[in-house]
């Protein structure tokens, strides 16, 4: 049985949950367009905004291919004003806004040496983030995470446990049995929906299972743990990509008809 102040917790945190939910995909985009603005000026300002490079001339053109069909895929019911940066860093990355506001680092192309093929399906990969609002089920997860983790936090310790060390329990067991399954989920969801933007906008996905060998060997062999990883393995990736593959041949090949 809930103590009062436990059942107080739960008022309150309910309240704070149903606030969260109630920010539709408009009002998200919108704030996350807002962020972009303000980042981008900033590296802007810092003369790391790329718009001249042959790298940074590739991830445009292969943007502007693949947007008609991110697009087409969009079920959010909110149309998305999509747009790509190039920023100059050694980092190995790329990532996706809410609403389509996207960054690739010049690292990620020169570092690994990427293909146009390869960019694209990165660049599927993090549209499709967008698309599925990946962004949205997070933070309304986190926030459902929290109000349960507060009430056993509460709850063990009013049984005799310290409340740090309930704590910390109770945080270590919500990372690993709900926010990094998630997150797994979530990357095999924008592996799939990007390896199929890339094949529809003509490029290859036969890259996409190579693409992570790329990423291990640069990784030093990604040996982590998939149970502790955000991230499936790059075994893991490699086995979904190819299993996914004939579907997204049929999409390559009916591209170039």
């Amino acid at each position: 049985m809930l103590s009062t102040i436990s059942k107080r917790i739960l008022s309150s945190c309910f309240i704070l949950f149903l606030v969260a939910s109630c920010a539709d995909t408009r009002t998200m985009n919108q704030s996350a367009a807002n962020q972009y603005r303000q980042a981008i000026a900033a590296e802007k300002q810092k003369g790391n905004v790329d718009t001249s490079s042959t790298t940074a001339k590739r991830v445009h053109r292969v943007f502007n291919r693949m947007v008609p069909y991110a697009r087409q895929y969009n079920k959010t019911g909110v149309p998305f004003a999509w747009e790509v940066s190039v920023i100059k860093s050694n980092e190995v990355n790329a990532w996706a806004m809410p609403g389509g506001k996207m960054v690739v680092y010049t690292g990620l192309v020169n570092k690994l040496g990427l293909s146009d093929e390869e960019i694209a399906v990165v660049m599927g990969h993090e549209m499709a983030h967008a698309l599925l609002e990946h962004g949205k089920s997070q933070a309304n997860r986190q926030t459902a995470v929290g109000v349960v983790a507060a009430i056993v936090s509460v709850s063990l310790a009013s049984q005799g446990m310290d409340s740090g060390l309930s704590q910390d329990v109770v945080g270590t067991v919500a990372d690993l049995g709900v926010m990094k399954p998630f997150s797994r989920s979530a990357e095999s969801e924008a592996d799939e929906i990007g390896l199929m933007l890339s094949a529809q906008a003509g490029y290859n996905p036969q890259v996409a299972p190579g693409l992570w060998d790329k990423m291990q060997r640069l990784g030093g062999g990604g040996n982590v743990p998939t149970i502790f990883s955000t991230h499936p393995s790059d075994r893991s990736r490699k086995a979904h990509l190819e299993k996914l593959m004939p579907k997204a041949m049929e999409l390559y090949q009916a591209s170039k008809k």
